[in-house]
């Protein structure tokens, strides 16, 4: 849900800085010739040069000019040896957010102009939205392991054709060809069973925490909420070499989630990626502030339990069900 300011007004400049426009319903709509979706990090991100300046309206902890980096500076006491809250943050989430909220005002841009009658302009938004979607489902399938089951389906294939020029091979006395193909069924049974297995995972991932849900770090002691989930850990090696993910006790094979941390007490860590074993659900409900730049935009507000309730957008991005809050029993006094 779009509050105070057009989602327009969120782009990546340089390394996840927040820049910005004026709202779209300032002025009429002109499309972009030089807004384009680039590669960064092994993921699709927006580039708009024609963005000046944002401004994080209520955000008094926030650095309110242009410069401003999502760089996390965090130094807490306590936690492992050499590591610190900065060593989970993830620079990938937050463009996951960011390309999110950039398919947001794209469907809004195209009703906007659709209203203006500007049908020429909501084809041209329409056939954007359509290529951003596309890719966004491709990083979604790999992620839930969709491309993994493709993709041990598709070996499963190749070693059947394998088997049958292994039976021609041997047949003709060609032991050379046979045992070069015994060699490339052997390599491909293990990819494929390497595949199925990562699939396996993806499907029958259970999950501690829900979208929304307000969380603090085990280890760091930050409160958070969860705007995002992995089956498993979907960084690079070079993250979780520096998160040191192999000393947890659940390894990368755990859920990990995105989450928004409170700007109030860090403002410099905005994303952080976490994996479930470091976080934990508070003892009574969190009705305390939280403040963030991206909650108006992923969440329509705060549930009597303290929790926020995410859009249906997101929901739907994640395939999660709405969380519904028990209602408890009437008191007969």
């Amino acid at each position: 849900m779009v509050q105070s300011v057009s989602l327009s007004t969120l782009a990546t400049c340089g390394k996840s800085r927040f820049c910005g426009s004026s709202p779209y319903w300032m002025a009429p709509f002109e499309p972009s010739k030089r807004s384009q979706i680039t590669f960064a990090s092994g993921r699709h991100m927006v580039w708009n040069h024609s963005v000046q300046s944002f401004f994080l309206i209520g955000y008094p902890y926030v650095s309110r000019h242009s410069g401003f980096k999502a760089e996390a500076a965090w130094m807490f006491r306590g936690g492992e040896q050499g590591l610190d809250a900065s060593s989970e943050h993830s620079e990938s989430a937050n463009e996951d957010i960011l390309m999110f909220f950039f398919q947001l005002d794209l469907a809004t841009r195209v009703q906007y102009a659709l209203n203006m009658e500007q049908y020429d302009t909501a084809q041209q938004l329409r056939n954007k939205l359509t290529e951003v979607e596309e890719e966004v489902i491709k990083q979604q399938q790999s992620k839930r392991g969709l491309s993994s089951k493709s993709e041990a389906q598709d070996k499963a294939l190749s070693i059947i054709r394998l088997r049958s020029d292994l039976q021609n091979a041997v047949g003709n006395e060609n032991y050379a060809l046979a045992a070069e193909l015994r060699d490339e069924i052997s390599k491909l049974e293990a990819e494929s069973l390497a595949a199925s297995a990562k699939a396996l995972a993806h499907e029958n991932a259970q999950y501690a925490f829900r979208l929304g849900q307000k969380v603090r770090h085990k280890k760091f002691g930050y409160r958070a909420v969860v705007c995002g989930m992995d089956p498993v850990c979907s960084e690079s090696s070079s993250w979780m070499d520096n998160a040191q993910v192999k000393k947890l006790s659940r390894g990368s094979t755990q859920p990990f989630y995105q989450v928004l941390v409170d700007v109030r007490a860090e403002p410099n860590l905005l994303v952080a990626y976490v994996p479930e074993e470091n976080l934990l659900t508070p003892d009574k409900p969190d009705m305390g502030r939280f403040d963030h730049p991206y909650i108006s935009f992923l969440f329509y507000g705060m549930d009597s339990a303290g929790d926020f309730i995410p859009i249906k957008q997101l929901r739907e991005k994640y395939n999660r069900a709405r969380h519904e809050i028990p209602i408890d029993p009437p008191n007969d006094e």
